[in-house]
């Protein structure tokens, strides 16, 4: 909720910037709700650039790695270093949707919503014991596994360079990922499990240029880093796609995406020590379908 009322706090302190910047313009100091989502002026090149509204279901084919550890808490033995994909079998080029979400308010402010999940189970006879926490997998055990993904983000630009070929945004976004890994044997009746549950803000970059009238060249970054006593974590987001305009309100789109995320645990804040660690990249092409207007 903390994290909910601060992104409306950064929101509207945008918007007052830019009722003052309006004002000290000559422009009137605010509109009807009703002009927020007006379609473009009549005439103008139907593009990301002049959509008011744009829905996005993209197919996403990525080639994934993760690599993996986390040591017992009862002992000093570190945990065994994974490649998920390899040790335990889970699917390294999963095929998934991608939903996304886009919102103009006034020309230059825009609003962007997405959600991506990525659930993968593995099922494999070990060839080498595994320390995996407090658990110790021995060779010939058949381990089933879950690693499951879920990002919720939430994205404001405000469009430093805004003209009918060019926009170039700056923002801020604030995204909640849930992740969850477990690790069993069912014939010896033991488990491993870990998840959570985090909020982390973002600094977002987006970029557009409307090649012609049908083509268009989309970039977009998304990074945060953080550092406290008991993680160090780093999680990136980058996309770039060339879009085709096959209708006014409808588009066909080829990209390429690339979602990475570091996360080292340190006991206590201890410098120079770790107690486990997740480095997942999923990266690939996306094909998409785009309704706007």
């Amino acid at each position: 909720m903390r994290t909910g009322l601060a992104l409306a706090a950064v929101l509207m302190s945008l918007n007052a910037v830019q009722a003052t910047a309006q004002e000290q313009s000559g422009e009137p100091r605010s509109r009807p709700a009703s002009e927020l989502l007006q379609p473009p002026r009549k005439g103008a090149i139907a593009s990301p650039i002049t959509d008011r509204f744009a829905l996005r279901v993209s197919y996403f084919a990525p080639s994934v790695e993760t690599f993996m550890r986390l040591d017992p808490e009862s002992s000093a033995i570190q945990g065994t270093e994974l490649v998920a994909e390899d040790d335990l079998g889970l699917e390294d080029r999963p095929t998934q949707a991608r939903v996304e979400m886009m919102i103009r308010m006034r020309e230059r402010n825009r609003l962007r919503v997405d959600f991506y999940k990525l659930t993968r189970y593995g099922d494999m006879v070990l060839n080498r014991p595994i320390a995996f926490g407090d658990q110790i997998f021995v060779v010939n055990d058949r381990v089933q596994t879950l690693l499951d993904w879920r990002e919720l983000g939430l994205t404001y630009t405000r469009s430093l360079l805004h003209s009918e070929r060019f926009e170039i945004g700056l923002g801020l976004g604030i995204a909640l990922l849930e992740a969850k890994a477990r690790g069993e044997v069912q014939a010896r009746n033991i488990r491993e499990q870990e998840d959570g549950v985090a909020p982390y803000p973002t600094f977002a970059l987006d970029a557009t240029w409307r090649i012609s009238s049908r083509w268009s060249l989309n970039l977009r970054g998304q990074t945060f880093t953080a550092h406290s006593r008991d993680i160090e974590a780093t999680k990136s987001d980058y996309h770039g796609d060339v879009q085709y305009r096959w209708r006014r309100n409808f588009t066909f789109g080829l990209g390429y995406s690339s979602l990475q995320l570091k996360a080292d645990v340190l006991p206590n804040g201890e410098p120079g020590r770790q107690t486990g660690r997740l480095d997942q990249d999923i990266s690939g092409p996306e094909f998409f379908v785009r309704a706007s207007f």
